[in-house]
Parts: structure tokens; sequence; C-alpha cells
């Protein structure tokens, strides 16, 4: 089993990362949060976790990582020191630590932060954070849902490098997303943005590979 750091793991949709990644025979995560009082709720459930501040140095989090999945957010508060600059120190350090894969969850509009309408600084701050790992050198998968909502996973998403509308879809199914991705077979060195569709989550991600 390959050992997938988590950064975000306390979040909303870090947790079902997290919960997603126990279930698989082929990961084992680890929870990356940042305060003491967020351990429990994984270590109760024998998931490895360590503490871990992107804004501080994180190369003690990597002792026997294999692979990354960024689901960290600031949630607005500091899109410069968590979502870009923490980014990228994760980035510099999986890269430094040999990592094989680094997943990144970033957001539509972030290819081109200048024609949003709102919600700019963060959507730069995401694009910032892309384009420091596309040109890191690591293997890498960019992950680009639209709006994302809290409703019950679907199993199914539309899927293009670039999608023609705007739209929602689940944490549970970004999360699915994010950890099908994580396989050596499957989006390598890419990006997309994904929606709520009608296509299954393997099947999409399997078409897109194929082209």
């Amino acid at each position: 089993m390959e050992n997938v750091l988590v950064a975000g793991a306390n979040g909303t949709t870090g947790k079902q990362i997290v919960k997603l990644l126990s279930e698989t025979q082929y990961f084992k995560p680890v929870a990356m949060v940042r305060k003491k009082e967020q351990i429990d709720q994984f270590e109760s459930k024998g998931i490895s976790t360590v503490l871990g501040d992107l804004e501080q140095d994180v190369s003690h989090a990597f002792k026997n990582i294999d692979k990354v999945i960024f689901a960290a957010g600031s949630g607005g508060k500091n899109v410069i020191g968590v979502d870009q600059e923490g980014a990228k120190r994760l980035i510099d350090t999986a890269k430094n630590s040999n990592i094989k894969k680094f997943v990144m969850l970033s957001s539509m509009g972030a290819d081109a932060p200048e024609k949003a309408d709102q919600l700019q600084d963060y959507l730069r701050a995401k694009h910032n954070a892309d384009e420091h790992l596309k040109s890191s050198g690591l293997n890498y998968a960019i992950v680009r849902p639209g709006t994302l909502n809290n409703k019950q996973a679907t199993d199914h998403i539309q899927l293009s490098e670039k999608l023609s509308q705007s739209g929602e879809i689940s944490r549970a199914d970004v999360a699915q997303t994010l950890v099908r991705v994580l396989h050596d077979d499957t989006s390598n060195k890419v990006s997309f943005e994904i929606l709520d569709g009608d296509t299954l989550i393997g099947k999409a991600l399997e078409e897109f590979s194929d082209k």
C-alpha cells in the first residue's frame, strides 16, 4: 500500500478524502492537521496523523510518504499564505522527497483568474500554485471542480480539460475523483475541470486518459 499525505485533512472535503483512502486496498492515508485537538478524530479510527502548518516547514510530514493530495484552503482568510505559498511549500517539499504523484484540488477559473467576476484573489492564488506544480518536475494531476456543495455522492461527473459551462458538484464526488487519480495509470501531468454529470467517475477518467 502507498502512504498518501492529505494536506487539509480536517476540512470538509479533506475528511471525505481520508475516509475514502482508508477504505481502499491501495492507499493508506496520513492526515495532516494544523492543531493538536484535530488529531483524535483520525487516530481514534486507526488513521495515521501528523501535525503540520502550511505556513511553516513541513518536511517532517513526508516520512515514508509516497503520494500527496493537497485539499487545504484558508476559506478566503489567507489566500496568499495558505492557498498559494502553502501549496508551493508542499510542492517543493514533495519534490525534495521524491514523491511519486501530487494531486492538487484547484478550482474552475484558476486557469484565467483575470476573467472571473468574483474571488479573483483566491483564483489568482490557486493559479500561481497550479503553475508552480506544473513547472516542478513532479508527476501531477490538477483537478478543478465547480462550486462545491454538500450533497450525497452520485458517482457521476462530467469531465473535460475545459468545460463550456459553470455549475456545481458535490464534495463527495470531488473526493472520489481525487482518490482515483492517485493511481499510476490515471491522469498523469494533466489538469481538468469537473462538474455534476452523467458519466461514471472511473469511466470519465478513463476516457480522458485515453485521449
